[in-house]
């Protein structure tokens, strides 16, 4: 006999973007509750499946949104800026205040709240490690770098662990590049395949820390679920792979073109200090999960772009 885990009340932030409406679905298949906060709850409604709830919020100041977090048992704060575009100094701004500061203020409001969550889990990124060397693996235990967006990272990681402070447990999720139909990076990836001009980007060398949605979702339902799990998880496959090969696997599934490079010089022409996403790498490895017994739902490269390109 199969014993269900008792229903949770949940509350998501981010929670009508890419990953935030698949782990929406999963939750409510399983008999969860779901709060959405949102800064359009109109048209965040429209993303979701009816049963969800949706709450009006604004990231950047106090206000009476602060009032959902009283009445529920998780809190998975997945909202940001996206980081794939020029960083000027606005761009930068906003990167860090849809991050640190939501979640500053995030934490403030459950610091204040009568019933507290159970449980923090807060999105962060592969970022924290800096571009490494494509032969050196990196796992939980492995110091941050030293580029921008690991210190973006190491600021809101350091953000969400002072809820600890009011006895909720904390678990920070660092994702990587993340697969999935309907939006993501592999969205932007595809346009050059389907003009006949795919290929790697800059020598196709660098490490691409990859992850399918499904196992970003089932690795928040285990932080979730699992009292013992607290501070960070590597959220990526166990199976990581150099540009060319992502590009390679992407021509085959989708049967166009795979050799026509995307020029570094042209990239850092076009995204400044940004490109660095895109033309340095880090070979991550999700040690975390491994020894917590996760199992992967996509653990290789080909079978989770057929799942989302070529589904049956």
């Amino acid at each position: 006999m199969v014993i269900s885990p008792p229903m949770k009340r949940v509350l998501i932030t981010g929670g009508s973007g890419f990953v935030g409406r698949k782990l929406a679905q999963a939750l409510l298949a399983r008999g969860d509750q779901v709060t959405v906060l949102t800064r359009d709850p109109r048209r965040a409604k429209g993303d979701l499946p009816a049963a969800v709830r949706c709450a009006a919020w604004n990231p950047e100041k106090a206000g009476a949104w602060a009032e959902e977090l009283a009445i529920v048992d998780v809190v998975v704060h997945l909202a940001g800026e996206g980081v794939a575009k020029r960083w000027t100094d606005a761009v930068k701004k906003r990167i860090e205040t849809s991050r640190i500061d939501s979640t500053r203020l995030l934490v403030e409001a459950i610091g204040q709240a009568k019933h507290k969550p159970q449980v923090f889990v807060s999105a962060s990124a592969i970022g924290y490690y800096g571009p490494q060397p494509s032969d050196k693996e990196i796992d939980e235990t492995s110091p941050p770098g030293n580029d921008y967006l690991a210190s973006v990272c190491q600021r809101w990681e350091e953000a969400a662990r002072e809820v600890e402070k009011f006895g909720v447990r904390a678990v920070q999720l660092r994702i990587g590049v993340v697969l999935g139909d309907g939006g993501g990076a592999l969205e932007k990836m595809l346009i050059p395949f389907k003009l006949f001009a795919g290929g790697p980007v800059g020598d196709g060398k660098q490490v691409v820390s990859w992850v399918h949605r499904d196992d970003v979702v089932g690795m928040l339902l285990m932080a979730i679920d699992n009292p013992e799990i607290k501070g960070p998880i590597n959220a990526v496959s166990p199976n990581p792979v150099t540009s060319k090969e992502l590009a390679t696997a992407i021509g085959n599934v989708i049967n166009r073109p795979s050799s026509l490079p995307a020029p570094a010089f042209a990239l850092k022409l076009a995204m400044g200090e940004a490109a660095t996403i895109l033309l340095d790498g880090v070979r991550v490895m999700p040690k975390r999960a491994i020894e917590l017994g996760y199992e992967f739902h996509r653990a290789r490269l080909v079978p989770a772009l057929e799942s989302i390109l070529a589904p049956e």
